[in-house]
C-alpha cells in the first residue's frame, strides 16, 4: 500500500468515476485502474462498485477511505511543515522563579518574533523543579539565585543533574509590601520591624528546605508564615493581611499593579544581610541557541533599565 494508491482511491471516490480520475490526473485509465486492484489486492478488500455509470464505495471502502483520508492529510501536514523554503518553527522554554523581569524578557522575546511561527512557554515555579526542567530538556535555561546560604545546596543539585551556573546580576535583600502596610513609609526596615507582620513565601513543590526557598534571608525564624503557589495570589494578599517578602528589589511595576513598594533591609549584629547572585542555569557544556541568546540579552535590558 503506497500514499499514491491511497490518493488515486481518495481522487475515485470524489470524481465517482475512473475514466474522469484519470484524465484529471493525466494518467491512463488502465494504469489507474491496475494501481486499484492492486490496493483491493492487498486491502483484501473491494473497495469500489463498478457500474456501467462509474464506481461507488462499497460498506468497506468507505470505513477504508475514512482512516485513509485522515492518513493522507497527516502526510499532507507533515509535507508542508518541512518543505523546502519553510521558515522552521521555533521552540524555546524557560523555567523561572517568580521573578517579574523574567516575565517582561520574555514578553519582549515574543514582541520580537512578532508574526513568526513559534512554540514558546515560561514557567513560574519552584527551585527543584526550574532544576529538573533544565535537566530534563523541558526548558533551555532555568533562572533562579545563589547566596552564601544556599550555594552549597544549589551547587550540588546543580552538579548532580549536570547543570551549570551564569550569574547575570547581583542584588541585597528588599522587603517587597503593599503602599498600604504600616512600614511602607520608612526609608529602610529591620528584621524586628517585621516580627508582628506575617512573611509570605512561595511554596517550594518537593520539600520546604530553607536551602529552596526563593525568598532571600530564608534561614531566618519568622513568627508568622504565608506558604503561596503564584504571584497573584501573593500580590492579592499582601494588602489585606498586611503582609510582606523579602526579595531583590528588582521589581517591574507595570507587571505588578500600582500600589507595591520594595524598601531596602537594613541589618544589624544579629541579622546581616545576604547577597543574591541572581543567574540562569543550563546543561553543562551546551551552549545556547540564538533564542536562548536573545532572551538572556533581553534580560539584561531590562535589569538595566
Amino acid at each position: 500500500m503506497t500514499l499514491q494508491q491511497i490518493y488515486y482511491a481518495l481522487e475515485i471516490a470524489e470524481e465517482g468515476n475512473i475514466s474522469r480520475t484519470a484524465e484529471k490526473l493525466y494518467l491512463s485509465q488502465p494504469a489507474l485502474t491496475n494501481s486499484i486492484k492492486e490496493l483491493e489486492t492487498e486491502t483484501g478488500i473491494t473497495i469500489f462498485n463498478r457500474t456501467g455509470k462509474g464506481v461507488t464505495l462499497t460498506p468497506e471502502g468507505k470505513e477504508f477511505l475514512m482512516e485513509a483520508r485522515s492518513l493522507y492529510e497527516q502526510y499532507n501536514l507533515l509535507a508542508d511543515q518541512y518543505k523546502p523554503g519553510r521558515m522552521n518553527r521555533q521552540h524555546f522554554g524557560v523555567s523561572t522563579q517568580h521573578y517579574t523581569f523574567a516575565t517582561k524578557a520574555f514578553i519582549r522575546l515574543i514582541q520580537e518574533y512578532g508574526t513568526s511561527e513559534y512554540d514558546f512557554a515560561i514557567r513560574e515555579t519552584g527551585t527543584s523543579r526550574v532544576i529538573g526542567d533544565v535537566c530534563q530538556g523541558e526548558s533551555e535555561i532555568g533562572i533562579l539565585y545563589e547566596s552564601s546560604y544556599n550555594q552549597k545546596v544549589i551547587r550540588r543539585l546543580l552538579k548532580e543533574n549536570n547543570l551549570e551556573f551564569h550569574e547575570i546580576v547581583t542584588a541585597s535583600a528588599y522587603v517587597f509590601l503593599h503602599s498600604s502596610h504600616p512600614l511602607a513609609g520608612q526609608e529602610s526596615i529591620t528584621f524586628q520591624d517585621l516580627q508582628k507582620y506575617p512573611c509570605m513565601r512561595f511554596e517550594q513543590e518537593k520539600t520546604e528546605s530553607s536551602y529552596l526557598a526563593e525568598e532571600i534571608l530564608s534561614d531566618r525564624k519568622y513568627q508568622r508564615s504565608i506558604l503561596v503557589r503564584d504571584r497573584a495570589t501573593m500580590l492579592n494578599l499582601l494588602p489585606e493581611v498586611q503582609g510582606y517578602t523579602l526579595c531583590s528589589g528588582i521589581i517591574c511595576d507595570e507587571l505588578n499593579g500600582d500600589g507595591y513598594v520594595s524598601i531596602p533591609y537594613r541589618e544589624d549584629k544579629q541579622n546581616k544581610n545576604q547577597t543574591m547572585r541572581i543567574g540562569y542555569i543550563t546543561r553543562r557544556g551546551e551552549p545556547l541557541d540564538p533564542i536562548g541568546l536573545h532572551y538572556i540579552d533581553e534580560i539584561r535590558k531590562v535589569l538595566s533599565l
